[in-house]
Parts: C-alpha cells; sequence; structure tokens
C-alpha cells in the first residue's frame, strides 16, 4: 500500500504543477482549479490510496458501486468530497440525495425535480451543476446547447430547475467529443464558459461560478478556458481494471 500511495502522491503533485502552469499562462489566480481524482470502477484499495496520498475530492459514476465502498471507507468519510459526475437514472437518485456532496451531471428537469423531492424529505440541500451537450454528439448527455442561436429555448427548463428549493445550483459541466490533439477540444469548453456567462446574466441572483471540464487528456486546455474543477482519473490513478468478461 505505502508504494501505491507514493505513487499516486506523485501523480497528484504533477497534474497539479501542470495546473498550476495552466493558470499561470491564462492569467488566473493561483489555486483557482480543484482537482477531481476520478476513481469510478477502481477498487477500494486505490481509493484508499488516493485520499492517504492527498485527494480532496473522488468522482465516481455508479452509485450503487460507490455506497458499498463508502462502507469500507467510512473512516475517511469526512476527509473528502463525493461527487457523482456521470449520467444517473432516475431509480438511483434516493442513492445520490443520500450518499454524495454533489452532483455534477443534472440534465433534466424531471431528474431535479425527483431529486427535489427526495431531499425535501430530509431538508437535505444538495450542490448540482447543470450538464450541458455542447457538441451535438447524440452519445452525450445534457442539455441541448451547441447553438448558441438557441440558448433562449433553454431558459424555461433553467427556470423549472431552480426553482427546486432543496438544490444549489453551482455552475456547468460538460462532455466534449475525444480528439487525438487535445487543442481541438478548445472550442467546445470556450462555448461552455460562454454559456455560463450567458446564464449568469439571465439568472443573476443565481451561482454559475463553478466550471466542470477537462480530463486525462485536455484538462490543461480546460483551465486555460476558465475550469473551476477538472476530472483526472487515468493520470493520477491509472487505467480503469478490465472487469472480467
Amino acid at each position: 500500500m505505502t508504494a501505491l500511495v507514493d505513487q499516486i502522491r506523485e501523480n497528484i503533485s504533477r497534474v497539479q504543477t501542470r495546473i498550476d502552469k495552466a493558470e499561470t499562462r491564462s492569467g488566473r489566480q493561483p489555486g483557482s482549479v480543484k482537482l477531481v481524482v476520478v476513481t469510478k470502477a477502481q477498487p477500494i484499495s486505490v481509493m484508499e490510496a488516493a485520499i492517504q496520498a492527498g485527494a480532496k475530492i473522488l468522482g465516481e459514476n455508479y452509485p450503487e458501486e460507490t455506497v458499498s465502498k463508502l462502507t469500507a471507507l467510512d473512516p475517511y468519510r469526512s476527509s473528502v468530497e463525493w461527487h457523482m459526475i456521470g449520467h444517473l437514472q432516475s431509480r438511483k437518485a434516493r442513492l445520490v440525495c443520500e450518499h454524495f456532496d454533489c452532483f455534477q451531471a443534472l440534465d433534466s428537469v424531471s431528474l431535479a425535480q425527483k431529486l427535489d423531492r427526495i431531499l425535501t424529505e430530509s431538508q437535505r440541500c444538495l450542490p448540482v451543476l447543470l450538464e450541458f451537450n455542447v457538441s451535438g454528439e447524440e452519445s452525450k448527455f445534457g442539455f441541448s446547447a451547441w447553438d448558441e442561436s438557441r440558448w433562449s429555448e433553454l431558459l424555461p427548463d433553467i427556470a423549472a430547475v431552480l426553482a427546486c428549493r432543496q438544490l444549489q445550483v453551482n455552475g456547468v459541466m460538460t462532455m466534449p467529443p475525444i480528439f487525438d490533439c487535445p487543442e481541438d477540444v478548445r472550442p467546445f469548453f470556450i462555448r461552455l464558459r460562454r454559456l455560463a456567462s450567458y446564464l449568469n446574466q439571465q439568472f443573476p441572483t443565481h451561482k454559475w461560478g463553478e466550471i466542470s471540464m477537462g480530463t486525462s487528456s485536455d484538462f490543461e486546455i480546460a483551465v486555460e478556458e476558465g475550469a473551476t474543477l477538472v476530472r483526472v482519473g487515468t493520470s493520477i490513478v491509472g487505467p480503469r481494471p478490465v472487469k472480467p468478461q
């Protein structure tokens, strides 16, 4: 375990240095970007090592899997934030309401309203980010936002989400296309940043400061274009284990 902790600590340091340099290049304040260490599908031993290595936010995609991990990692529960960063099926909404500190991928009014009803039962408030599809890819989830000329059509849905009293909307998130050249993703990051600014103008009494974008392959570009949260897995904890057939 010691060797694994040391390796992950070194990887976190290396990624953080690259984030720091990207902040400097783009004239941003040092420390303005938070690192989400993506541990989806990783074994508990890797997650525990990541926490011991200094990870402060862990990103997970599968609620049921995460809940089982939380039981094993209970001593660390208050040491880190647990973020749900993947698409959420409505039937698993209660798991996110009860076990996660933030939901980064809220992508529909119906899901928002279901989360709100569940949260109302316990009078808990859940921080969320709204996920937007800024590329037009059919495989991507999120509110449709690739055509800037039609952003006004989003406003009724956004207003409906903001009306959910137990949801604390803090900003936006996207999963852009994957390219061999990281520079090719820049236009999509720019679009999400512009969308956050647009929503701030339309709903100025709400928070739109968090912008979650960027993964292992392109997080430096994301930082340069305004990300406040980057989701990095492979560069820190290695590739996901191959599940047995």
